[in-house]
C-alpha cells in the first residue's frame, strides 16, 4: 500500500512538472504588474496563472508558491528575487500513520506467540490453537523410567509386559492373528503408581509417549474437547508406534445422563462421545496403545469399558508386605541408610501404605535424620516417621494439667493392656501421652504383624474391646469417664453397625444385609451408603443389636482391666514418668497378660 501511494504521488509530481514550470513569486508579481496575466487560480499554498500571450520560452501557464501578502508587498519595494518554499511533510505524515500501525502489529504478534506458547504448555492457549491437543509428547529418549523402578505391583507389570512386546515387534507378536487390546485401564487407589507404570511401559518399549489428563480436554468453548481428542489421535497415528496415556480418566469419562444438568449438549458428553468414536474406529494394528488411569472406575461410562475400547482392566492395588519392602528398597537407593536399616521391619510397620506413602515415609525419615545431625538414616528415624504420619506431629507446647495427664495415661494404658490380653489383636509398639495432631492427647500405636484381608466375628469383638479399653480404664481407676474416648466410641459403633447391618453377625436380626454400600470399587468414604428401606421394628432391633455389641465390648474390656488393675496403675505411673513406653518396655506387661484368664 505504501509503495502504491508513493508511486501515484511521484506520478503526479512528474505530470505537474512537465506541464507547468514553477517560477519565483517575484516574477509572478512582475507579470501581474505588467498586465500579462489573463487569469489566476489561488490555492492554500500555490498560485496558478494563465498568460494572455505565451512567454518567450513558449509557456502559457505558470505556477508559484504563495508568500504572505504583507511580506510580498514589503519585498516588492526592493529589487530582489524572492519565492516561497513549501515544507515537505510527506515523511512526517507517513511516519505518523505507519509507526502506530507497526507498533500495533508488533504487539499483536508478540501476544499471539505468547498465547501459542502457553497453549502448548497447558495454559490458556492461543485463539488459533484452541482446538489443538494439549498432550505432552515425550520422545523415546526422554522417558528414563523402566520396570526396574516400579516395585510392589508385579501382577500389573506382567500384564503390561505383553503390550511392551507388541510395541517392540508387532509382526512377530501377531503371527497367530492375535492383536493387543485397544485400551488398557489402570485401576487402583491413589498413590499406588499408576502413572509411574505408564511411564515405565513407555520407557521399556522405547516409543513416543503422549500424556494428558482428562480435565485438559474440556474447555468453556463448546466443541473444543472433541477437537482436541481428534487432534490427539491424529498425532498418535503419525507417531506410531506410540503410547497415549490419559490420566484421571474419570474427569472425562463420567457416566452420561447422571445428574440434573447433564444432557446431549453437555461439553463433557460431546468430548466423551468423540473419544468413544475414535477408540471404536481405531485400528489396533497401527501400533498405538491407549493407557488410562483412574481411582474411581465405578463412575465411568459403561460404553467406555466395553470390549473393543478399554477392554482390559489392570488392578494396581496397595502392595502387600513383600511389595512394600521392595518399594522401600527402591526409594532407599535415593538416601543414605544406616547399617541397622531393615526394609522388611519397616514394611511390617506400614500395612495399608501405598507407594506414594512409602516414598513420603522415606523422605520424612531422611529429614528427621538430617535434623538430628546423623550421618545416615537409621531405624529409629523410620519409626518416628511412621508415628508422625499415622498419629500426627508432636505438640509438646500443649501443656496438660496433672489431672488430665493422669487421665490420659490411664486411658492409653487401658488400650494397651486390653490389646495385649485379648487374642488376635495387633501388637502394641508404643504408647505415649504426648499430644499429637489436632485433637489427640495421647496415642497407642498398634501395627499388625501381617496383612489381613478378612476379619472374624471374634476379631471384630476384640477390636471393639480394645477401642473401649481406654474408657473402661477411666471408669475403673478414676471412677468417671471423660470425653477422651469420643473417637473410640465412633469407631466401635461403626464396627458394631457393620457387623449387624452389613455382615449378618447379630443373632437378633439374622444373617440379612440391611444396608448396601453405593456402587464403589476403591477408596470411597465409608459414610456413603444407601438409604435404609426398613420398617421401624427392624430399625429398632438393629439399633438394639448395635448397642448390645458395644456394651458387651465395654464389659469385656472392664473385666480384663479389673483382673489386671495393679498392672494398669503401675503402667500408668510409669507412663506419667516417662511420657512414652516402647515395645521393649511394654514386654513385661504383655508376658503377664498372657498368663491370666481371658473373659469371653
Amino acid at each position: 500500500m505504501l509503495a502504491l501511494v508513493a508511486l501515484f504521488w511521484m506520478r503526479d509530481l512528474l505530470v505537474a512538472a512537465s506541464q507547468i514550470q514553477p517560477v519565483p513569486y517575484s516574477e509572478f508579481l512582475t507579470h501581474l504588474k505588467a498586465g500579462r496575466m489573463d487569469s489566476v487560480a489561488i490555492g492554500s499554498q500555490f498560485i496558478q496563472g494563465t498568460l494572455k500571450s505565451p512567454a518567450a520560452d513558449g509557456r502559457s501557464r505558470i505556477v508559484t508558491t504563495r508568500v504572505a501578502p504583507d511580506l510580498a508587498h514589503e519585498l516588492a519595494q526592493y529589487d530582489v528575487r524572492f519565492e516561497g518554499v513549501v515544507e515537505n511533510t510527506l515523511l512526517r505524515d507517513l511516519l505518523s500513520w505507519v509507526v502506530p500501525a507497526l507498533l500495533l502489529l508488533a504487539v499483536w504478534h508478540l501476544m499471539a506467540r505468547r498465547m501459542a506458547a502457553q497453549g502448548g504448555m497447558g495454559g490458556l492457549g492461543g485463539l488459533l490453537s484452541v482446538g489443538k491437543s494439549r498432550a505432552r509428547l515425550h520422545s523415546e529418549t526422554d522417558v528414563q523410567v523402566s520396570f526396574d523402578d516400579v516395585a510392589g505391583v508385579d501382577e500389573a507389570k506382567a500384564e503390561l509386559q505383553e503390550s511392551v512386546d507388541f510395541l517392540k515387534d508387532p509382526k512377530a507378536y501377531g503371527r497367530l492373528g492375535a492383536h493387543m487390546p485397544k485400551g488398557i485401564l489402570l485401576v487402583g487407589p491413589p498413590g499406588t503408581g499408576k502413572t509411574l507404570l505408564a511411564r515405565a511401559m513407555a520407557g521399556e518399549a522405547g516409543v513416543p509417549f503422549f500424556t494428558i489428563t482428562g480435565s485438559e480436554f474440556v474447555e468453556m468453548f463448546v466443541g473444543v474437547g472433541a477437537a482436541r481428542v481428534r487432534d490427539l489421535f491424529v498425532q498418535a497415528r503419525a507417531s506410531a508406534p506410540c503410547i497415549i496415556f490419559i490420566d484421571e480418566l474419570d474427569a472425562l469419562g463420567r457416566a452420561r445422563g447422571v445428574g440434573a444438568l447433564s444432557g446431549g449438549h453437555d461439553e463433557k458428553e460431546q468430548t466423551l462421545n468423540q473419544l468413544l468414536a475414535e477408540m471404536d474406529g481405531f485400528d489396533a494394528s497401527v501400533g498405538v496403545v491407549i493407557l488410562a488411569a483412574t481411582n474411581r472406575p465405578e463412575i465411568l461410562d459403561p460404553a467406555l469399558l466395553r470390549a473393543g475400547r478399554f477392554d482390559r482392566q489392570v488392578l494396581v492395588d496397595r502392595p502387600d508386605r513383600k511389595g512394600r519392602a521392595d518399594v522401600l528398597r527402591v526409594h532407599l537407593k535415593k538416601v543414605r541408610p544406616a547399617a541397622d536399616m531393615d526394609a522388611d521391619a519397616v514394611a511390617a510397620l506400614t500395612p495399608g501404605f501405598a507407594g506414594a506413602d512409602l516414598a513420603n515415609l522415606v523422605n520424612e525419615a531422611a529429614l528427621l535424620a538430617t535434623r538430628r545431625g546423623a550421618d545416615a538414616v537409621a531405624m529409629v528415624d523410620f519409626t518416628a516417621a511412621v508415628e508422625r504420619i499415622v498419629a500426627g506431629l508432636e505438640r509438646r507446647q500443649r501443656v496438660l494439667g496433672a489431672k488430665e495427664r493422669h487421665t490420659v495415661a490411664v486411658h492409653e494404658m487401658g488400650h494397651a493392656l486390653v490389646a495385649m490380653t485379648l487374642p488376635g489383636c495387633d501388637p502394641v509398639h508404643k504408647i505415649s501421652i504426648i499430644p499429637r495432631g489436632i485433637g489427640a492427647l495421647g496415642y497407642t500405636l498398634q501395627r499388625p504383624s501381617e496383612d489381613h484381608y478378612l476379619a472374624s466375628r471374634g476379631e471384630l469383638r476384640n477390636r471393639m474391646a480394645v477401642l473401649l479399653g481406654g474408657r473402661a480404664a477411666e471408669s475403673l481407676v478414676i471412677g468417671e469417664v471423660s470425653t477422651g474416648a469420643a473417637d473410640d466410641l465412633v469407631k466401635a459403633t461403626d464396627i458394631a453397625h457393620d457387623m449387624v447391618a452389613r455382615h449378618g453377625m447379630a443373632l437378633e436380626v439374622g444373617q440379612v444385609v440391611y444396608e448396601r454400600p453405593q456402587a464403589r470399587f476403591l477408596d470411597v468414604p465409608d459414610g456413603m451408603v444407601s438409604q435404609r428401606a426398613l420398617s421401624e421394628d427392624t430399625a429398632h432391633r438393629i439399633d438394639a443389636a448395635v448397642r448390645t455389641l458395644v456394651e458387651e465390648a465395654f464389659q469385656r474390656a472392664f473385666a480384663v482391666l479389673k483382673d489386671r488393675r495393679s498392672q494398669l496403675e503401675e503402667g500408668a505411673a510409669q507412663l506419667l514418668a516417662q511420657e512414652t513406653l516402647t515395645e521393649a518396655e511394654l514386654r513385661p506387661y504383655a508376658d503377664a497378660a498372657k498368663d491370666g484368664p481371658v473373659p469371653d
